[in-house]
């Protein structure tokens, strides 16, 4: 039982402790789970989130052309999602989003960067409703970061055949989506040798395409996360699909100053530029981003495949969407779908996988 659990006895308002009361109303003692008393907010949805992009230092380092090229390229796709977000008849509710890297590597400053990109969106007829910094995934200001949140509901998932000899996936930073090749430590002297056994996907058709993603380096103030990771963060988030103690995590914050600051770390984690946005999260999200990014995303999809989103929360969003009409997997990875553009911002692939686009 945890620290925030409470034992009592029921009395006509409510529970009361039962230290001092005899045996006869003792014996009727009932534990209740704290958590479970703390309110789930709700929060207003799109019917879709579109990222329209995300940005490394070394695409800004190659200047305004690159930018505009990005967004010409990704614009006809924004067009194609909007028509579909939402069903026949229904006026969809569609938000923009754009993550920016100011974790992994600090580039020019907010004051620079956020113009230039606006800028280029806007000559490419699009506009960019809320601004991400993806320090924001890792941590927050009440020190409970979302990175944290989702690494709390990881669940990997036991393998058959396994011994217990490899620590669980919260002790390594590594999750897998099979078998590992064994590795044949602590086996007995003067035993013979361990045949050579590749590794093997669960449920894989055929042939298998073994994975092993890791989540972070390092622990406590020292622990670095990775991007598949932090790309996971970003997806639930743009999905609503993650609280803390029934809050929602990082809510949009309304840029109206003129200027942005020369540090990042005096920009919110999660900006709303644009005053007339549908809402940050949506039943739906999806992604046009470049080919470069098809690792991180597959490894994006076994994390939240492994994710054991509150009830509650994951309730709230299908029931919301049933209401207009809208059918969601139960599966978050099943409301997520891509187009991947090639290095030179031409199309190289479209993920079906999601619904419609």
């Amino acid at each position: 039982m945890s620290a925030r659990d409470s034992v009592g006895v029921r009395d006509g308002a409510g529970v009361r402790d039962g230290a001092d009361l005899p045996y006869q109303e003792r014996a009727e003692t009932v534990f209740r789970e704290w958590s479970a008393e703390e309110p789930t907010e709700s929060i207003p949805y799109a019917h879709l989130s579109i990222e329209l992009g995300h940005l490394y230092m070394e695409d800004f380092a190659q200047g305004p052309e690159r930018l505009r090229g990005h967004f010409a390229a990704v614009a006809p796709w924004i067009e194609a999602a909007r028509a579909t977000a939402a069903p026949p008849g229904t006026r969809a509710r569609v938000s923009t989003c754009f993550l920016v890297d100011d974790y992994f590597t600090r580039f020019a400053t907010p004051a620079e960067v956020i113009p230039e990109l606006l800028r280029a969106a806007e000559e490419a007829g699009l506009v960019i409703d809320y601004l991400a910094r993806e320090s924001g995934c890792a941590s927050s200001a009440a020190g409970s970061g979302p990175a944290a949140l989702l690494e709390a509901r990881l669940v990997p998932a036991p393998v058959e055949g396994t011994n217990g000899t490899r620590p669980p996936a919260h002790d390594t930073g590594w999750l897998c989506n099979g078998v590992r090749t064994p590795h044949g430590h602590g086996a007995e002297a003067m035993a013979p040798r361990e045949a050579w056994r590749p590794p093997r996907e669960i449920g894989a058709r055929n042939h298998s395409v073994f994975l092993d993603v890791e989540l972070w380096a390092g622990d406590g103030e020292q622990r670095v996360w990775s991007c598949p990771f932090l790309a996971a963060v970003w997806q639930l988030l743009r999905l609503g699909l993650l609280r803390d103690r029934g809050a929602p995590v990082l809510p949009p914050v309304p840029w109206t100053a003129p200027e942005f600051p020369r540090d990042w770390d005096d920009l919110p984690a999660l900006l709303r530029l644009n005053p007339a946005a549908a809402p940050f999260a949506a039943y739906r999200t999806f992604s046009v981003l470049g080919s470069r990014f098809l690792p991180i995303e597959h490894a994006v999809r076994l994390i939240l495949g492994h994710t054991a989103v509150d009830p509650v929360v994951g309730g709230q969003a299908v029931r919301r969407a049933e209401a207009e009409g809208v059918l969601l997997p139960r599966d978050p990875t099943g409301r997520i779908a891509y187009t991947l553009l090639t290095g030179d911002g031409t199309h190289r692939e479209a993920s079906p996988e999601g619904g419609r686009r």
